[in-house]
């Protein structure tokens, strides 16, 4: 994120799009809707009706997958309506001329067409954001899980900089994570193409400086995204280590997936709970809970923060950092002679430039942004004031392609997945709780009143859902939620595995699934089980 969660109050215009905040951030949603009793405008864009659609001054309920189109035509009346920031474009960025003759094609009309969103609205979003004197954007995964998803971002990026609201405050453009230390993981180096802080395998002067920390050989090759890994399995990868991650219910090709841990000769889950993927393991080591662990999470805003345990950690539970230096050791490697959660913090601080002016006492206080570059700077809670890390900013000209599989008359129905409010991802922890449970007791399928009826379903009847690579048997619900011809569930319940579904393709880049888009069709269950 460029800017800090209390900024979400300052705008006079928020675009959210791609985010189900109310039900994926709701603490952090609660800032939107202050903003909103101030006075600022709120722009939607959902292929659902989801509750910030309720509250929108202008929804666009774009179809699945069509956020480049939409993105560029607001880019294009930006352009066309004489709202570009030219002072900011001509002082900070470097690429508008490309960009101009790319944006000429993208009208709304011809936007229209794609994302089904009337023309008017993507005009009437589009000055509304390009008047904006504060203008930010918030987005989550229903941006980056499509086979563009890099694209997408770019767009939006695009957004930003033609207008000028980034390195304020009440502007920038804002990642919501999707858990609670997705950024501090990434922080630490879980990327295959980073050492910590984000500092790139690839570069030489990275790898010296690594090489004298560690005082070992480092690799000097990217490593392996998780997609990739998966393939590999039985083949020339023959064990695997997860932790902390239920990858049968969460990853798209539940078939593959599961075929591909089995292949191996040797499978290690760390975990808190006997998850689905646990079940196949040849070793399960017991984790410690967030309750019993001390140790430090950075959150959506890049802000590390420490956490306390509050009891012991119950019966043979570890934390993550010991057993995996436990491991390392009996591998034979040096450089895990931690003796507690402290340790690896501080040597976290050592090695990256974005911690380095921070150490375990500071962050009890909890209250740096990173970059912390050095002692006695007191963080950074908006980035790229005055200047981007790469000196000028880059337009780009992503353009509009289709999702990996798209409907036709075998499979008719769009179907998108994501989260609910009751229930956190594969309900490890949620689905032990009666509170949780009595919410949403089990998986449903969001199709519109309209084609519950023209389909030949019943509304808290069963149905048959299939793709291109399997099917399920799911509750149906009626709800003008989803549009005709789109139909949503979660992915949250084991029992009904809705990622047996998906998983048509994968961002080039990235190699994210593109779990959002999977063309379906339904079917009444007539005493299918």
């Amino acid at each position: 994120m460029s800017n800090p969660l209390r900024d979400m109050e300052k705008p006079d215009v928020i675009f959210c799009i791609g985010t189900n905040m109310t039900e994926a951030h709701p603490v952090a949603a609660t800032r939107l809707k202050k903003a909103m009793r101030r006075g600022a405008k709120l722009i939607v864009a959902d292929p659902r009706r989801i509750p910030l659609a309720e509250i929108a001054d202008v929804y666009l309920p774009l179809r699945v997958g069509s956020d480049v189109a939409l993105l560029g035509a607001m880019a294009h009346v930006i352009v066309r309506e004489g709202l570009v920031n030219q002072q900011f474009v001509a002082e900070r960025t470097e690429g508008i001329e490309a960009l101009m003759e790319h944006l000429s094609t993208f009208t709304p009309e011809w936007a229209e067409e794609i994302t089904g969103v009337p023309a008017a609205d993507i005009e009437e979003a589009a000055i509304l954001y390009g008047n904006a004197e504060r203008g930010a954007v918030y987005y989550t995964l229903g941006v980056t899980e499509h086979i563009c998803g890099v694209d997408n971002v770019q767009a939006l990026c695009n957004l930003v900089l033609l207008t000028g609201n980034v390195g304020r405050e009440g502007t920038g453009i804002n990642p919501m994570r999707g858990q609670n230390n997705i950024q501090g993981a990434g922080d630490c180096g879980a990327l295959p193409n980073n050492y910590p802080g984000f500092q790139a395998v690839t570069e030489p002067a990275h790898q010296k400086k690594f090489k004298e920390a560690w005082g070992v050989e480092v690799d000097i090759e990217k490593g392996m995204t998780k997609v990739r890994a998966l393939e590999r399995c039985g083949e020339k990868i023959f064990a695997m280590l997860i932790c902390g991650e239920n990858t049968i219910v969460s990853d798209p090709e539940r078939d593959h997936c599961e075929e591909a841990l089995k292949s191996l000769e040797h499978l290690v889950v760390i975990d808190v709970f006997l998850t689905e993927t646990a079940e196949l393991a040849d070793v399960v080591l017991p984790a410690a809970a967030w309750g019993e662990v001390d140790g430090v999470f950075t959150n959506t805003e890049r802000r590390p923060q420490r956490v306390r345990a509050a009891v012991p950690p119950q019966g043979e539970a570890k934390p993550d950092w010991w057993i995996l230096s436990q491991i390392a050791k009996r591998l034979g490697f040096a450089g895990f002679e931690w003796e507690s959660a402290k340790d690896v913090f501080n040597e976290l601080c050592q090695v990256s430039t974005t911690y380095h002016g921070l150490d375990w006492d500071l962050v009890a206080e909890g209250k740096h942004h990173w970059p912390v570059p050095e002692k006695g700077h007191p963080g950074t809670p908006v980035l790229h004031i005055g200047e981007f890390p790469r000196g000028r900013g880059l337009f780009v000209t992503p353009s509009y392609r289709d999702p990996a599989e798209t409907i036709d008359d075998e499979y008719p129905v769009w179907l998108t997945t994501g989260r609910r409010l009751a229930h956190y991802h594969t309900r490890t922890m949620t689905g032990r709780a009666v509170g949780t449970q009595y919410l949403v007791p089990e998986e449903l399928v969001e199709v519109h009143p309209d084609d519950v009826e023209s389909w030949g379903l019943e509304d808290d009847g069963m149905a048959v859902m299939t793709s291109r690579r399997g099917k399920v048997l799911v509750k149906v619900h009626a709800t003008e939620k989803s549009p005709r011809g789109t139909v949503f569930c979660s992915f949250s319940f084991n029992d009904v595995p809705i990622n047996a579904l998906t998983g048509s393709g994968y961002d080039p880049i990235t190699d994210t699934a593109e779990l959002k888009v999977c063309p379906v069709r339904l079917e009444a269950a007539n005493g299918d089980s």
